[in-house]
């Protein structure tokens, strides 16, 4: 429901996957597995809507996000799991300054092309959140939509696209994550049924939730979570 109506689901799903028993890697990999049926759903809805920037065909951004993608989830296999640990509470500090800033900082303006983003500059940028997608992920449909908007697309458009985009990424980087014999399989049945039927839920809520109130609850579990995951790695 958190990710259909305001996004930051996984500031929920990686705690308690940890609280199971498995190390951050494990439970982050679980994670990404167990979202990604949601992530397709809500690129399916709006593919209609999605398209490319200015010098950037949307099948380009696809082909970026699908490599990027890849090269995510295998940096994330040959990371140690103690240096995960390390590096995770660094990781959600990011993401939820990430959605801090997406939820409540000034929108990019779409309409001023002194600011937009050029195609290889855009490129770039998509590769690098593509990249990032597939080894935390954190975030990411924040970024995009900044990166985006700054590439000269309407905000609807944008919020279309990333959708795409994200499901795009996350595709590969599930497909390697399936076969690393890392993702714990009841946890993620557990989490994918209810990613599911919170989908279904969060899109019938979407109309009656106060979104702000709910972004805000997010950022201050991330706060929460990200200070829990300092005092945990100090110990």
């Amino acid at each position: 429901m958190q990710n259909q109506l305001a996004g930051g689901g996984s500031f929920l799903t990686l705690p308690a996957l940890m609280l199971t028993g498995m190390d951050a890697r494990a439970a982050n990999i679980t994670s990404t597995i167990a979202l990604f049926p949601g992530q397709v759903a809500g690129g399916w809805v709006g593919r209609k809507q999605a398209s490319g920037t200015e010098g950037l065909s949307l099948r380009v951004l696809v082909a970026i996000s699908l490599v990027g993608g890849a090269l995510g989830a295998i940096l994330l296999l040959a990371t140690p799991s103690s240096f995960f640990s390390r590096l995770v509470p660094w990781l959600v500090l990011f993401a939820t300054a990430a959605f801090a800033w997406g939820s409540f900082g000034k929108k990019p303006d779409a309409g001023a092309p002194a600011s937009r983003l050029g195609p290889w500059l855009a490129g770039a940028i998509q590769f690098l959140i593509a990249i990032y997608g597939g080894y935390f992920g954190g975030g990411i449909g924040f970024l995009m939509l900044a990166a985006l908007a700054l590439s000269g697309l309407a905000m609807r458009a944008a919020g279309a696209t990333k959708n795409v985009l994200a499901g795009v990424m996350n595709f590969t980087a599930v497909l390697i994550l399936l076969f690393s014999g890392q993702a714990r399989w009841i946890q993620a049945g557990v989490a994918c049924v209810a990613a599911v039927l919170g989908s279904v839920v969060g899109a019938r809520l979407m109309r009656s939730v106060n979104e702000k109130a709910l972004r805000l609850v997010v950022v201050f579990i991330g706060v929460a979570l990200t200070i829990g995951l300092f005092m945990q790695a100090s110990r």
